[in-house]
Order: structure tokens, then sequence, then C-alpha cells
């Protein structure tokens, strides 16, 4: 893991900041603070080498548009967002576009540690993305057709209501599908499910 371990909190909720800063400062980490995503935006490009942690509700410029700004300049850095309870979809858009990982307000302190710590160890890995992508590919390809479609599901961003009428099967039998694929995927939860289906490529381009 990156020995400096820099953190660039970006939250326009300062009791947010303060608390969140003091944690990670706690737990190991070195932490920059920005007040939202166009003072971040504006020093992002000699912004030193750590990972973003980006909070989606902001004013003036939400977390996603920031993410977006930041592909477009070539910004490489990890992104971790935070989003609300349940916000499945921005948290599918937001990986979509790159980001690692999301976690849901209000968070755990280990869940939010875990994730950063697999945002360093990206960080620290990016020569070894084609593995990764062949080792997630190779997960997907356990699956049964079905439960790569109830995949694809999740991927878009879809309830399981909403994927038992698309594929015209009982919101039980989904959650079966879902069970089973997160079993097979060693998925722990939907954040882990589509990190390894990005990693595959699944939903990016078509690709199942």
């Amino acid at each position: 893991m990156s020995e400096t371990r820099l953190i660039h909190l970006v939250d326009d909720d300062e009791a947010v900041r303060h608390s969140a800063s003091f944690m990670l400062r706690h737990a190991g980490f070195t932490v920059k603070t920005y007040v939202d995503g166009v003072s971040f935006l504006e020093s992002a490009q000699q912004a030193a080498l750590g990972c973003i942690l980006l909070d989606v509700q902001m004013p003036h410029m939400d977390g996603l548009e920031v993410q977006k700004r930041l592909n477009d300049i070539g910004v490489s850095l990890p992104v971790i967002v935070l989003t609300g309870h349940g916000d499945v979809e921005v948290a599918v858009k937001a990986m979509k576009a790159g980001a690692v990982d999301f976690v849901e307000k209000p968070y755990e302190k280990q869940t939010l540690v875990d994730a950063l710590k697999r945002a360093f160890e990206r960080l620290d890995a990016r020569s070894h993305k084609d593995v990764l992508t062949d080792e997630a590919k190779g997960r997907i390809e356990r699956l049964t057709p079905r439960e790569r479609d109830v995949l694809v599901g999740l991927v878009d961003g879809f309830t399981n209501k909403m994927i038992a009428e698309t594929l015209d099967i009982s919101p039980r039998t989904v959650e079966i599908h879902r069970a089973n694929l997160m079993e097979k995927l060693d998925a722990p939860s939907l954040s882990s499910v589509l990190r390894i289906a990005f990693a595959a490529g699944v939903g990016l381009d078509g690709a199942v």
C-alpha cells in the first residue's frame, strides 16, 4: 500500500468533513478536505497521488459531474463515491464512470476504511489491471445464462421487481438467482458484484 495514503475528501457538509477527517486520520490516513467539487477541481490536476472520497449530493456541482470533469481532464486517481442510503442508481452511474467503489451514508467506519484500502491497492497495482480483468471474467463464466441476465439488470441499476418484470419471472426467482450469482462471484455485497461486473466489462459496452 502507498506510504502516503492521502485522502482527498470532497464534501460540502462541514460536520462530515470534520468527523470523517478525524476518523480517517485516526485510522492512519492523511486527509486533505475540500468544501465542494468546484474547489477540488481547481487543483485536481496538481493533486498529490491518493484516493478521492467524493460526496454525490453537493451544491453547484454534484459528484457525478465532478467525476465526469475529472475524466475529461485526465485525472485518474481512484474515486469512492458517498451516496444516500439505497441510491443504487447513482452508485451504478458512478461506477460505470470509473469509480472503484461506493459507500452508503450513514457508513460504518470499517466499511469506509475497507473501501479505501481496496482503492489504494488498486492504485498500487495498476500494472496488474489485465490480471484483475481476467479474474473477473473467470468469475462471470461460472454463472448460468439466467444468472447473467439478473447480473445485467443489477448493472443497469434495476430493482429485483424491475428485473422480474423484464425477464418475466417472479421477484422471488430473481432473489434466488441474485443470491446464487453473489455466491458464485464470491461477492458479499452489491458493490462487490458491480466491481466484478465492471472489471469484466459487463454493461460497459453491451457485453454480458
